[in-house]
């Protein structure tokens, strides 16, 4: 039988990644003659990809991009964010410890992010934890992406699993609404990139530390999937 797999955001769930995304937003703003945005304001901003950040981005100061413009600044924005992208980005508090948890009694990982698949490993490279997926997808992996409902089945095909042995954890709308789409449980961390707090967008559960995954995972999956 497949191993049970669980399924995780990267920007604001795994990962403390605002400082640097932050950092190549404003070098893009700076370019358009925008003012730089607070790393605080990240919150607001982050957790649908680098397209929707700028163009969230721009519309903090009233602007409007055309498609060409967006795709001239994002090519911008990747090029200065792959250059430093791991100078203040870190693992949140006990993602390594939860991981090691989960594979002792029989869980899989995989990424399923917004993030484009070469940044998104060119990350957990740096991060030291590629190794621990089996399948790490982003926002150009397929011809859709999150929240759309077959986003989370298609990685999950990709890493060997099976849907109904799947669990999601995220920190958005985005995540819980490609999770819900898709019919797949899903936990929602609370110090991720959301302007609405998590528990108010309908999760299955809500953990506050890594340190709670565990058992947070073991109450969604079925009875059997641990011993499998």
């Amino acid at each position: 039988m497949t191993a049970p797999l669980v399924l995780f955001d990267l920007d604001g769930t795994l990962a403390e990644t605002a400082g640097d995304l932050m950092a190549a937003l404003n070098v893009v703003l700076g370019q358009e003659g925008v003012p730089p945005l607070p790393v605080e304001q990240a919150r607001m901003l982050l957790g649908a990809g680098g397209r929707a950040l700028i163009k969230r981005g721009f519309a903090t100061a009233g602007r409007s991009l055309t498609p060409e413009q967006l795709e001239r600044l994002f090519a911008d924005f990747l090029r200065d964010y792959e250059s430093h992208i791991a100078a203040r980005s870190h693992l949140f508090p006990g993602v390594e410890a939860a991981l090691d948890r989960l594979e002792a009694v029989g869980y899989a990982f995989a990424v399923c992010t917004n993030k484009m698949e070469t940044t998104s490993l060119m990350l957990l490279d740096a991060l030291g934890v590629t190794g621990r997926f089996r399948a790490i997808c982003g926002q150009d992996s397929f011809a859709f992406h999150k929240p759309d409902a077959r986003t989370l089945p298609a990685v999950i095909a990709q890493a060997g699993g099976a849907p109904n042995r799947a669990v999601m954890v995220g920190d958005s709308i985005t995540d819980i609404a490609a999770a819900k789409n898709a019919g797949i449980p899903v936990i929602a961390v609370d110090f991720g990139y959301t302007d609405v707090p998590v528990q108010d967008l309908g999760p299955d559960r809500v953990i506050s530390h890594f340190d709670a995954l565990l058992e947070a995972v073991t109450a969604l999956l079925p009875p059997d999937a641990v011993s499998a």
